[in-house]
């Protein structure tokens, strides 16, 4: 006889500590379970070969944060977070030597489907962001949209790992949840535009299974933090990006929706250099 499997139970939302180490193994966990969702439900949204940086729909192609599309070419860039290498594919075609990296296995098998059967093509790599495996100044340009960055306990020693690996005058350009929206619930009705917790409140985000094991996570760091952080990482921010919503996109997007998005700023963009 068949004995049927026990649904497992859904994790626990709570806000608690969490280390570099915990993190790590639970985010990798999380990804490599869900980014066959994540690419059905979002793939068409971000395209094969598209550089979107965030769920308001700013394109690289308009915003121009990495600097002249034209001067894109034969720049060695690394795409930190990578998922499916969509940013990295549009690099390429702009005559970059991109490298994508994720922490994900199962992103990057994403990608290597995505890329099949493609003329360009570049190096993926497995590898935690805050321990790269590449030589002193191997970049010219580093990106991040959404990768990484909100899932790591320690954002200054990835941001030392990036200002090593890049080259004097290389810029770092990466996308991640506006702080703000952590003093607002997650949710993208009405619901979603009253603060029911502190903005300061630095406390984790994890969701935890029934053992108390950590299997998403993700990190809280206010506007001034982040500048702070960027400087003892050794960046210089040249801006920072509050992409507004655009009246085109009527698509909701977990906690992004046309609702917030005209009220409440869902995405922070910060444009760095590294002197």
């Amino acid at each position: 006889m068949i004995q049927e499997q026990e649904p497992q139970a859904e994790p626990e939302a709570t806000r608690r500590d969490s280390d570099g180490t915990e993190s790590s193994r639970a985010n990798r966990g999380w990804w490599d379970s869900n980014a066959d969702d994540y690419q059905i439900e979002h793939g068409t949204f971000l395209g094969d070969d598209r550089f979107v940086w965030c769920p308001e729909g700013l394109d690289e192609v308009e915003a121009g944060l990495l600097g002249p599309q034209e001067s894109l070419n034969g720049l060695d860039v690394l795409e930190i977070g990578a998922g499916a290498a969509q940013c990295s594919r549009w690099l390429a075609a702009q005559g970059a030597r991109p490298v994508a990296l994720d922490l994900s296995h199962r992103q990057l098998q994403h990608a290597l489907r995505i890329g099949e059967g493609r003329s360009l093509t570049f190096p993926l790599i497995q590898a935690d962001a805050g321990a790269l495996p590449f030589a002193d100044g191997a970049f010219d340009l580093a990106c991040s949209a959404y990768g990484a960055i909100p899932f790591v306990a320690d954002p200054v020693r990835v941001f030392r790992e990036v200002h090593r690996v890049l080259r004097p005058g290389g810029r770092w350009v990466f996308s991640v949840t506006h702080p703000v929206r952590w003093a607002f619930p997650d949710e993208p009705g009405p619901e979603g535009l009253t603060a029911a917790a502190s903005y300061f409140d630095r406390t984790p985000y994890v969701e935890q299974d029934d053992r108390g094991r950590a299997v998403y996570v993700e990190h809280h760091r206010t506007l001034g933090d982040r500048v702070r952080d960027l400087v003892a990482g050794g960046f210089r921010l040249v801006d920072l990006v509050e992409p507004e919503w655009p009246a085109w996109n009527t698509q909701e997007w977990g906690g992004w929706s046309p609702l917030r998005g005209t009220l409440l700023p869902g995405t922070a963009i910060f444009v760095c250099v590294r002197d």
